[in-house]
């Protein structure tokens, strides 16, 4: 894109951390820690407890999902982190750290002078991973979970970007130069994030992918799932600048979206739960 900034000093720096030891708030040791207990393909469930009750928020996410109206139809509660994980499933809770630690990460003072910018980013990602979710089990060719996950993750470069602007003046006072930045570069460095966490490549691919997806009439992938979501979720994001799309790419986003504009009042049960689930 043509700029009007320099970006050069704070690309530069986060170039430097992503090929080292990233530069990451403390309020994801508890994400990172599961993410490297999740690493080992025979990692038991023991395990995985001991890491995610480390941190209290996790651990009373997760019990509230397992006994959410999505994960528990049948309305059998359960109180004991191993039948949450049991029931939920790894995926799930590699999400749910992770929405734990983003969440937290809104919180803290870097990321004060950007609040509107930074509420309005989480509120889209959890609409979008609860609509992911609800639509992937409706077509019944995707996994759930990994929709889920894919929505919460697919603009971690924006929170990334803007706790490492806050240590900039030139982003704490220009706030075209902060859109501009964010515009420009947070879906190649939210790219390298989730390699560096250790996502699945299938959600690496989906968040990729997901907007600059062809017309697509069965969607049957992780990254259809994700399109669809987004264009579902119709949240304001106008404030991230994008490409100007022709009135023929408008109409075709358009009739994909109507395409499932049912789902959001068949579903609207299980979207509203896993919402208030992840970001409450």
């Amino acid at each position: 894109m043509t700029s009007g900034f320099s970006h050069f000093r704070i690309l530069e720096d986060i170039a430097r951390d992503l090929s080292g030891d990233v530069n990451f708030p403390t309020c994801m040791d508890a994400a990172m820690m599961v993410r490297d207990t999740l690493r080992d393909p025979m990692v038991g469930i023991p395990l995985v407890v001991r890491a995610i009750s480390a941190e209290p928020l996790i651990s009373s996410k997760l019990l509230r999902l397992a006994n959410s109206v999505a994960y528990n139809p049948s309305g059998t509660t359960i109180t004991d982190l191993d039948a949450a994980v049991s029931r939920l499933g790894f995926e799930v809770v590699r999400t749910t750290s992770l929405a734990v630690a983003l969440e937290q990460m809104l919180k803290s003072r870097n990321l004060s002078a950007y609040n509107k910018i930074s509420r309005a980013t989480w509120e889209h990602a959890i609409h979008v991973a609860a609509i992911a979710r609800v639509l992937a089990r409706r077509l019944g060719r995707i996994n759930p979970d990994d929709a889920m996950l894919a929505g919460l993750v697919h603009n971690i470069g924006i929170f990334y970007l803007l706790y490492r602007a806050a240590e900039y003046a030139e982003y704490r006072d220009t706030p075209e130069a902060m859109l501009e930045l964010l515009a420009g570069w947070h879906e190649s460095i939210g790219e390298s994030l989730l390699h560096i966490l250790g996502m699945p490549e299938q959600i690496i691919l989906a968040v990729r992918d997901h907007e600059h997806l062809q017309r697509v009439e069965v969607p049957c992938t992780v990254c259809d799932a994700l399109h669809f979501a987004n264009l579902l979720a119709d949240d304001d994001m106008s404030w991230l600048p994008g490409p100007s799309l022709s009135p023929t790419e408008e109409a075709a986003r358009t009739a994909d979206r109507e395409r499932y504009i049912d789902l959001l009042t068949e579903a609207r049960e299980d979207i509203e739960a896993l919402y208030a689930t992840l970001g409450g």
